[in-house]
């Protein structure tokens, strides 16, 4: 059996499905991308156990049902390494697969399409349409403070909060919070809370885009499903585990707010930290009704200080807070300003954006 397609559409398949893809498994079939033709079209299906992605592509001179495993890296490798728009011929026989592109000729091993696993989700109950640019806003907002290898298992990835008609992200890491929320489509009628994986989020960042086209998320009681316009099938298992109540984390009683140029304060940021402890990244800030005054000093007795100007009110106060997670938040807010609500030293600030408190940020303070 041949097949003939174009190189540029089998690589962008495989490099969709390939971050699932892990380097190192127990069990040799993960290594391999599945295939399936069926219609003429070519289904390309990734697996851990964990996450499961399919894309699709049209293959052209076969009327034949296919299924076959494909080394995923190796494919991959050579798919990259032929000239942009080069049409590839892939020849099954037996345990082999031959392709052929030009001058060049290459074998692969294959191992059998019965023996790959599935991720089987069980009745997927609520079903919700969003436009994929707004799921990406809210993920993006918000991903870079979920824990890595937390002890608290649930902390290691993303909740995911529909209730009242609002569609809410969050992720935290015991140390500092984000949350985003997007308005549901009128009609639906959700009330759930789910945990996506941490390696489930981070495919979705690869994958999304900024489009207008509608992407369904169809969520059961253990796993969730993504189904885009293009034909692109995501499913995650999800994290059995109860998150945080975090609306109980949310700061109140703020007596002292700063407006300060969002990037001003970044770069000052990033500079101080050079000379800042390498291991606790500890800052210091004295806030005042002009200016925020930035301090760092590291264990050789090295300091660091910068001034910026800010609208503040309230009093004279100086906290302390890893540079680490302020950059992470200057970083995805894209507004001019940036507004910090404060209590005291001892309580986690609040910040938000100049325009919108559609996306919120915790970080707790740290003695200094």
């Amino acid at each position: 059996m041949v097949i003939n397609l174009n190189r540029d559409d089998l690589l962008k398949s495989l490099s969709q499905v390939s971050g699932v893809v892990e380097r190192r498994q127990t069990l040799p079939i993960l290594a391999n991308v599945l295939l399936n033709i069926r219609n003429s079209t070519l289904f390309i299906t990734a697996t851990d156990l964990e996450v499961e992605l399919r894309t699709q592509t049209l293959v052209s001179n076969t009327d034949e049902d296919l299924d076959l495993t494909i080394p995923a890296r190796k494919l991959l490798d050579i798919c990259k390494a032929l000239p942009d728009g080069a049409d590839i011929s892939i020849t099954i026989d037996k345990q082999q697969v031959t392709l052929k592109s030009g001058r060049g000729r290459y074998t692969l091993g294959t191992l059998p399409a019965t023996d790959f696993p599935g991720v089987e989700p069980k009745a997927l109950a609520d079903r919700i349409v969003l436009k994929e640019k707004d799921l990406k806003f809210v993920i993006d907002k918000t991903h870079f403070a979920m824990a890595q290898q937390d002890v608290r298992y649930y902390l290691n990835g993303m909740l995911l909060d529909l209730s009242n008609d609002i569609f809410r992200t969050v992720a935290t890491d015991g140390h500092r919070l984000a949350m985003a929320e997007l308005a549901m489509p009128s009609g639906t009628e959700i009330s759930t809370q789910i945990i996506l994986p941490r390696k489930a989020i981070i495919e979705l960042t690869r994958l999304l885009s900024e489009s207008d086209d509608d992407v369904t998320i169809e969520i059961g009681s253990n796993h969730i499903r993504l189904i885009f316009k293009n034909g692109v099938v995501f499913t995650s298992k999800l994290i059995d585990g109860r998150f945080p109540d975090y609306q109980r984390v949310m700061p109140s009683g703020q007596t002292k707010t700063a407006v300060v140029n969002r990037l001003e304060l970044k770069q000052a940021l990033v500079r101080a930290s050079i000379l800042s402890n390498e291991k606790y990244r500890g800052i210091r800030f004295k806030i005042n009704n002009s200016k925020i005054e930035l301090l760092a000093h590291n264990p050789e007795q090295e300091e660091a200080e910068e001034e910026v100007e800010v609208q503040y009110e309230g009093d004279e106060l100086t906290i302390g807070f890893n540079v680490g997670y302020l950059t992470d938040v200057l970083n995805v807010v894209s507004t001019e300003d940036i507004h910090i609500a404060l209590v005291d030293a001892n309580s986690s600030c609040l910040l938000t954006a100049s325009d919108s408190d559609a996306c919120k940020y915790i970080v707790m303070p740290m003695r200094l």
